[in-house]
């Protein structure tokens, strides 16, 4: 008999899990305009913010650009994953939000990459 804890992953990584499986099942084809922060918010019942970070994994993950002026765009589909591992072992909930969290740091070193870049393009003339 399975136990039902809650979910302890941040609601930022529980939403970003679920968008990044719509995105792998197809819901939202390459090219396609990803729907808005405003939408998402309504949808999910959270903050902006909360969905912005949300969004940003995704982005930091390669499967969303976003550029000033326009909607963000779906640019890579992640690989869907398996409900089952097909190996016996279950995933325990330790592992779902050991993975979430590691999901989560993934995204930040990303988001640093980038900004770390960026500012390397910025100071190259200096």
């Amino acid at each position: 008999m399975a136990s039902t804890q809650p979910d302890r992953r941040k609601l930022y990584v529980r939403i970003a899990d679920e968008l990044r499986e719509e995105l792998a099942a197809g819901r939202y084809p390459l090219g396609e305009p990803f729907p808005s922060i405003g939408e998402l918010a309504d949808r999910f019942d959270a903050a902006k913010m909360t969905v912005d970070r949300a969004v940003d994994v995704l982005r930091s993950e390669g499967y969303l650009e976003s550029r000033q002026g326009s909607r963000t765009t779906v640019i890579a589909v992640p690989e869907a994953q398996p409900d089952d591992p097909g190996d016996g072992h279950e995933q325990s909930e330790e592992f779902r939000v050991l993975f979430g969290q590691l999901q989560e740091i993934r995204g930040q070193i990303r988001t640093f990459a980038a900004k770390l870049e960026e500012l390397d393009e910025r100071t190259k003339n200096l």
